[in-house]
């Protein structure tokens, strides 16, 4: 984006002055120091601020939620709130993140600080991903390629669910088209494969790899759909509306299949085609982790699981061969009654966080919440519901802008407590609170 001065983001402007969304602004420069910083989005907002330029969204990630509500369609936004049975593993993914104070530290020498790492041996400009969210179409007509333009600007990952509602391949050429500072990260979400249709699934690896996803993220909790009463009460699920079948109704090997089995075009059909796509990958079927050889013969990249919340579980994983794992409970999604998510993330990084990669999901909200999970032994972080949110109250340019927020928190909050690297968090820098 260049200088802060002299320009009207297009996130702050008014509707009415809302410009395209800039091709390359991974970094900003702050016009006191002119280094490229995350964090010079907090002036950039406030130079806005003295042509009476405010931001057209929230810049508090408490009020983010209410933003979409107030413009999505009331179902919609339900599907994306709404979690499993009394929403109490929604509750404790939060209250998680409050059992734990940063203890700061003055006087450290930090006026340089960076937010890179290392993961799965690429070089990300900072410890956040976007973390695989379906059906991105019914929250905002920008869908799932409005969120990768988004993380194509500012460099971040991007992790693809298979419940997409636009394909692999449009998403890639989205984020490829504003990635300007190397290539861009993407990974493939899977419901593990069955042996329902392993065909359908080699096309799928294939134009994974075509399109230059490097990952599978392997979902371990979903082998079933779990019991979701906002859902349930609204009858609404969106697959059978047809809004979470991209991946397969644009692949031909499922496409085939459909037409020969029975004598027609899925989209003819949509219901018939989404419960065959169902079926394909949700067949109801527990796993084994002898399970995964087969997609390591069908998959040249790196493979992670996720989904774990113990540690006899990631040792389990560690032996199968996995190149990551992802500590989650699917954001409260698939079972109630559960443990927050960060509770299980200092035990699994202790026991194989020498020898895989240890990533966390679940409950993500702010620059503090993302230090504690590094401090805790994650060596970067996925944000789901944010982006989300901000999707769904002003398309791309609101899970820009989220994005945005949040990495300049994260940095502003490391500098004023006395990091340098987030590399450099560790446990001792926490203190759980009584």
């Amino acid at each position: 984006m260049g200088s802060v001065t002299g320009i009207v983001d297009a996130n702050l402007a008014p509707d009415s002055s809302k410009g395209a969304l800039p091709t390359s602004v991974s970094l900003e420069t702050d016009v006191r120091s002119q280094r490229k910083t995350f964090s010079a989005y907090q002036h950039t907002i406030y130079m806005n601020g003295v042509r009476d330029v405010l931001p057209n969204l929230t810049t508090n990630p408490n009020n983010w939620e209410a933003a979409a509500k107030a413009v999505m369609e009331p179902r919609d936004f339900d599907y994306a709130k709404g979690g499993a049975g009394a929403g109490e593993t929604v509750q404790r993914n939060r209250e998680a993140f409050q059992k734990w104070s940063i203890i700061p530290r003055m006087v450290r020498g930090n006026t340089e600080r960076s937010l890179k790492v290392t993961i799965l041996g690429q070089e990300w400009p900072s410890p956040v991903a976007i973390a695989p969210v379906g059906v991105n179409k019914i929250f905002h007509a920008d869908g799932e390629t409005g969120i990768a333009r988004a993380a194509g600007t500012l460099g971040i990952p991007y992790a693809l669910s298979t419940f997409a509602s636009e394909s692999p391949e449009d998403v890639a050429a989205a984020q490829d088209s504003t990635c300007k500072d190397g290539p861009a990260i993407r990974w493939l979400q899977l419901y593990w494969p069955q042996s329902v249709d392993q065909d359908v699934t080699r096309s799928i690896l294939k134009r994974a790899k075509d399109a230059g996803y490097t990952a599978l993220v392997i979902t371990l909790d979903i082998f079933s759909m779990s019991w979701r009463p906002m859902d349930l009460d609204n009858a609404y699920l969106p697959l059978y509306k047809g809004a979470s079948t991209a991946l397969g109704f644009t692949d031909p090997v499922f496409r085939r299949k459909f037409r020969e089995r029975y004598g027609h075009e899925v989209d003819d059909d949509v219901l018939k085609g989404a419960l065959e796509w169902e079926n394909t990958i949700f067949p109801d079927m527990a796993h084994s982790w002898h399970e995964l050889e087969w997609l390591r013969q069908n998959w040249d990249g790196k493979i992670l699981v996720k989904g774990i919340q113990h540690a006899t579980d990631a040792e389990l994983a560690v032996q199968a061969g996995v190149d990551g794992i992802i500590v989650s409970n699917h954001g409260g999604r698939q079972y109630d009654g559960a443990q927050g998510s960060l509770e299980a993330l200092q035990e699994v990084a202790l026991a194989v966080g020498d020898r895989t990669e240890v990533l966390f999901d679940s409950g993500i909200r702010t620059g503090a919440d993302i230090t504690k999970a590094l401090a805790l032994g994650a060596k970067a972080v996925f944000v789901g519901r944010p982006v989300v949110y901000g999707l769904g109250a002003r398309g791309q340019e609101g899970a820009l802008h989220v994005l945005r927020c949040l990495l300049a928190d994260l940095e502003i909050n490391l500098a004023i407590t006395g990091v340098r690297n987030v590399t450099d968090l560790k446990p001792d820098m926490l203190r759980r609170n009584a």
